[in-house]
């Protein structure tokens, strides 16, 4: 896509953070919008704020994970607006805590938003776009997607997924030359609710040395400082540019490198950071660890 100007963006994950962001960006270059979240007060204030910058601009409640939902979402997008031109799989959510202490029931709640909430708006979309004749589709990973870490194994794995997935998917576009693309977004630490709103277990201590709400405190104040606003300005630079990895912020270039200069190393030094920081947790925490783990 060469300018988003006159054509139709759906969003989903749209009533707060990233999704919001992009969706005012867009506006601005006049595009339409077709928003999606499960969140109604939220949706609709990003619906109300899209609106005063002159676009048409649609509303639906839709859960990712549904995927008769979002089949019924897409078609109803190019029935008010009379086609679509890209999907931002945006809808996310986080989950912490130890491979022996996550239920089955927690990596099926992660990977249904994350992984096939991306399967299911790629699928939905994809014909329409590919009607329009120019098109995009962009889906969110994450820095982890490339890069794991413990206690995040349902998130690191709906992320990596995610990554493949859209990475195969832009090759397979390629090849058939159909005139649209996709791109996969990693974004680093990004001042959203997702984090907030993560669930964590205590399982989380074993590994930081914290329980679940302060470890969840130090990486909102720590690790989450790129603004929606500029992570939104950075995808629709790159997915103009027709990038086929977008990397957002200063933390995700860091350890995208890390990654890449020692591809098995850098796990070493995950882990011995962070016990260096179990190590200097408050001590009555640590009896409770040692307690718990005996």
């Amino acid at each position: 896509m060469k300018s988003f100007k006159n054509k139709v963006a759906a969003i989903t994950g749209a009533g707060s953070g990233i999704g919001r962001s992009l969706a005012l960006a867009l506006a601005r270059q006049g595009c339409q919008l077709a928003l999606s979240d499960v969140a109604a007060e939220g949706l609709a204030e990003t619906a109300a704020q899209a609106r005063t910058l002159g676009v048409k601009v649609s509303e639906h409640l839709v859960n990712v994970a549904d995927r008769e939902a979002v089949h019924a979402w897409a078609e109803q997008v190019v029935a008010e607006h009379g086609g679509v031109n890209a999907i931002f799989n945006n809808a996310g959510v986080a989950q912490g805590g130890t491979v022996e202490g996550n239920d089955f029931a927690d990596y099926e709640w992660v990977m249904n938003i994350n992984f096939w909430g991306v399967v299911n708006g790629t699928k939905a979309f994809l014909p329409h776009i590919k009607a329009s004749g120019s098109g995009h589709i962009v889906n969110i990973s994450s820095i982890f997607g490339l890069f794991a870490q413990p206690g995040m194994s349902a998130y690191n794995a709906s992320k990596f997924a995610v990554r493949g997935f859209t990475e195969s998917l832009r090759q397979e576009l390629d090849m058939a030359d159909y005139g649209i693309s996709a791109s996969c977004v990693h974004p680093g630490g990004i001042k959203t609710n997702i984090a907030k709103t993560a669930r964590m277990n205590t399982s989380l201590a074993n590994i930081t040395g914290q329980e679940a709400d302060k470890a969840r405190q130090q990486f909102n104040d720590q690790l989450l400082r790129t603004t929606p606003e500029k992570a939104a300005r950075t995808i629709i630079k790159g997915v103009l540019a027709n990038k086929r990895r977008i990397l957002i912020g200063p933390d995700a270039y860091v350890l995208d490198a890390m990654q890449r200069l020692l591809p098995s190393f850098y796990q070493r030094l995950v882990v011995a950071s962070m016990r260096l920081a179990a190590r200097y947790a408050p001590k009555d925490l640590s009896k409770k660890i040692i307690t718990a783990t005996d």
